[in-house]
Formats: C-alpha cells, structure tokens, sequence
C-alpha cells in the first residue's frame, strides 16, 4: 500500500504493507517520524483541526482557533459541528480556551490570536 506523508513539506511517499492491524515493511520515509506517521495513520489515524468562530465587540469578524492536539480523525465532523454553534465575545487571548474537551475528545480548542475588545 502507498501514502504521503504529512508531517513535513517533504511529503515522502511512503509504501507499507498491514498484517494483522500493523504497518510492516515500511519504506521511503526519509526520516523516522514517516514511520511513525504510517504506524499512527494506520492504527489510529489524528488530525489537528483549524477553523474559524465568530468574535462580538472586535474590529475582526472571526477568531481562528486550533485543536490543542490532534483530534482521532473520525470525531473531525463531531468536532466541527461543535465549533459551528460557538461564538465570542472580545477580548481574546491567544492560547486561551474557546471550547474544552471538545466532543468529548478530551482535546480543547485553543484561539490561534489574542484579539481586543473595541
């Protein structure tokens, strides 16, 4: 089987086989962390999420906010629905909580910005 890699701009196209749940014969990662993305994506694959809510009382319109880690890549549509009905308010800190343990991932959702209040 073959993937890219996306853990660097490298993008190294990765071949595998799977046997019994498990990534073996792992080949063309030009660096180790291939490797452990292909055990990862195979096993239990993440993603990190990045999007955008709606900030009241600043001179921006939206909040860019970031998952703190990457989230199980099945719960991204949970996730998302979740942000969907968050809004708020100004000020803003970057790193503060916007959303904690998001769809019960355990994984709280960061503002990726500080934005002041008008």
């Amino acid at each position: 089987m073959e993937l890219t890699c996306i853990v660097c701009p490298r993008g190294c196209t990765i071949n595998y086989d799977v046997v019994n749940g498990e990534a073996v014969n792992i080949t063309g990662n030009a660096c180790p962390r291939g490797q452990t993305y292909t055990e990862t994506e195979i096993k239990a694959p993440t993603r990190m999420v990045t999007s955008t809510v709606p900030i009241h009382g600043s001179h921006y319109h939206q909040l860019p906010i970031i998952t703190a880690s990457p989230i199980p890549k099945q719960a991204i549509f949970d996730v998302m629905e979740v942000i969907h009905n968050t809004e708020v308010n100004a000020p803003i800190e970057m790193g503060q909580v916007i959303i904690k343990d998001v769809a019960g991932t355990g994984v709280d959702i960061l503002a990726a910005r500080s934005m002041e209040k008008l």
